[in-house]
């Protein structure tokens, strides 16, 4: 903690002079450059800290929310966990990778931290602290009083997303998203996507509750909610759909073409994440790239602020990008 005389010290200045201009002396002279030192100098001395810089043989545990054949459903938490491996490896930093299945055979008690990827219940959360207290959450924020978090602002990046449908003249938007249930719970979360979609919507006046399917976040999930809406609308299928996930997305492409039904011609689609495969389907998806790579590098560092000392926690947004291909273009149909 700074003292008066580091602060003086710093300064150059009395700690009399010090005292006095911390605590607004009206009837104190002095210039305002020599207020401004000691602010300064105050302000250095009490956010100094000393960063190691070698972290040789320390482990973090990345704890991950689904199975491993889940990651392998939708590449948003493989492509998460590669950049904290990225990181790691840059570090020279041990991680120890484990699934949601592992979670009570994990038995190490020399982590310095712990990166959880998702979601977790109340009581898995509980299953963690016993682990390592240091935690911070990716793709999700239980409490974020509490713990750091590393998210993607999904409300403003839906609302992008409608409003360059609006802006190339779609009129009827539908909106194809996924739901998960947390362990102990039989109530599914509402996504965040699914959620802003909603509520923008009805904002504009434009929300059709017909037009919402939600099932599960992978490509057959996102294929088999396709068809439904085809079965169900007919000719009232919507021209342009917000899909949840590019995992969705194939499957939506996939029902699509299976309907006969031309992308983009008659239906536009714009998913969520860039994955690497985004580009090379046909046709090439329109998605809000959301930076997973950064997420994952983001968590490392956060986790080792904490290891260096924070105490305060922090909630990091990270910016997505609207990249636009060919499963998308201006609305014809009147």
């Amino acid at each position: 903690m700074a003292t008066i005389n580091d602060i003086a010290k710093k300064a150059g200045v009395s700690t009399t002079t010090v005292s006095r201009v911390l605590n607004y002396d009206p009837n104190l002279s002095v210039t305002n450059e020599t207020r401004k030192k000691i602010f300064e100098a105050a302000e250095e001395i009490s956010y100094r800290k000393s960063y190691r810089r070698q972290y040789n043989g320390q482990k973090i545990a990345v704890i991950h929310w689904q199975s491993r054949k889940q990651e392998l459903d939708d590449l948003y938490f493989l492509s998460i966990r590669m950049g904290i491996e990225e990181r790691c490896n840059q570090l020279k930093l041990n991680v120890r990778i484990y699934f949601i299945d592992d979670i009570n055979d994990i038995d190490e008690s020399d982590f310095v931290g712990i990166i959880a990827m998702g979601k977790f219940s109340t009581k898995q959360i509980e299953s963690l602290k016993k682990i390592n207290q240091t935690i911070v959450f990716v793709d999700s924020s239980p409490d974020e009083e509490k713990y750091d978090s590393i998210v993607v602002n999904f409300e403003k990046a839906t609302e992008k997303i409608i409003d360059y449908f609006y802006e190339t003249n779609h009129k009827h938007i539908g909106f194809i998203g996924g739901k998960v249930t947390l362990d102990g719970s039989s109530i599914p979360l509402i996504d965040g996507r699914e959620k802003s979609f909603k509520a923008y919507m009805d904002k504009l006046n434009r929300l059709n509750k017909n037009y919402i399917y939600i099932g599960s976040f992978s490509v057959e999930g996102g294929y088999e909610l396709m068809k439904k809406a085809i079965q169900t609308l007919g000719d009232n299928l919507p021209t342009a759909f917000l899909v949840g996930s590019d995992a969705m997305a194939i499957g939506c492409i996939r029902a699509l073409h299976e309907a006969y039904i031309p992308i983009p011609e008659r239906v536009s689609i714009i998913s969520f994440n860039d994955i690497s495969v985004a580009k090379h389907i046909y046709p090439s998806l329109s998605t809000m790239k959301v930076h997973t790579e950064l997420m994952g590098l983001t968590a490392v560092d956060t986790l080792l602020e904490r290891v260096e000392g924070r105490k305060i926690a922090k909630k990091v947004f990270i910016a997505t990008k609207l990249i636009i291909r060919d499963s998308v273009k201006r609305n014809d149909i009147v």
